[in-house]
């Protein structure tokens, strides 16, 4: 059964529409509407990023998705957001666009053992819907599954249907993967796997800043962030930008009560150092 509680950018429920798969949002970093595609049930992930909302996180991977059910509730959610009072009832009046369809969630997307089929399905509703062109397909995705084929082949499909990949890039250093995503993986590994995704789709770095203990990020861990991603540019990875960002919600993670949001003024001033040393643009979602 469909909440009727008016949404905003602080709600990020998974259960907003009484659907397994799917879910809406107002989302801050899409400015508008966001459906939602959560192919994490289980609430498992590979990472555990410190700052996650995700309620009973687990570590794994996501479950095999029923696609014929997939395909069902997102049929009908979109016809109820495009043709029936969804919009009216549920979101507030400056945010009722539809934006985005976007792979997010309780976890990895990725990791889902047959994404490119999950792709198919949402693709081929979208357009018997006829969803207008720039309305985003988008993937918002920790990247750490990069480097697998069946991943790139989805990633590449995407693209053909304006698509979009959201690619967490959170730190520079190893030692601060680990204290703020709990991943083990490496830097080098996460650049490799960036390459492969923005050489196939148009991808945005995505990183979320915060204050530890009330202090914000040392610089040393800032500079390594920026030289690395630099670097990048450098390199030649075709990456379209930046989308900043602070904490918004409630962390349901052990280290939940020694985080807390930036100030306004301090992600603006980072901002601009991140565009006068990347030469990316950048977008600040306070």
């Amino acid at each position: 059964m469909e909440s009727g509680r008016i949404l905003d950018q602080a709600d990020h429920a998974r259960d907003g529409a009484g659907l397994t798969y799917v879910y809406p949002v107002v989302s801050r970093r899409a400015g508008g509407v966001s459906i939602g595609i959560n192919l994490n049930p289980n609430q498992a992930c590979n990472f555990r990023c410190v700052y996650c909302q995700v309620p009973g996180l687990v570590y794994g991977k996501a479950p095999d998705i029923d696609l014929t059910l997939l395909e069902h509730e997102l049929r009908t959610f979109l016809d109820h957001v495009l043709h029936g009072d969804f919009m009216e009832r549920r979101v507030p009046e400056n945010a009722r666009r539809l934006c985005d369809v976007a792979f997010s969630g309780n976890g990895e997307p990725t990791s889902v053992a047959d994404f490119g089929a999950v792709v198919e399905v949402v693709i081929r509703v979208m357009d018997e819907a006829g969803v207008a062109p720039d309305v985003k397909l988008r993937l918002i995705t920790n990247g750490s599954l990069g480097n697998k084929g069946h991943v790139q082949a989805g990633v590449a499909r995407m693209a053909k249907r304006n698509g979009e990949v959201w690619f967490k890039f959170d730190a520079g250093r190893d030692t601060d993967l680990v204290s703020i995503n709990n991943y083990p993986g490496g830097v080098a590994r996460q650049r490799r796997n960036l390459r492969e995704i923005a050489a196939r789709c148009d991808t945005w770095l995505q990183t979320c800043v915060f204050a530890w203990h009330g202090q914000p990020p040392a610089d040393e861990a800032l500079q390594g962030w920026l030289e690395v991603v630099a670097d990048e540019v450098k390199h030649g990875t075709p990456l379209t930008g930046v989308y900043l960002y602070g904490i918004a919600r409630q962390s349901f993670q052990p280290e939940a009560a020694e985080l807390s949001a930036l100030p306004g003024a301090w992600l603006t001033a980072y901002a601009e150092r991140i565009e006068e040393q990347t030469g990316l643009r950048v977008e600040a979602r306070i």
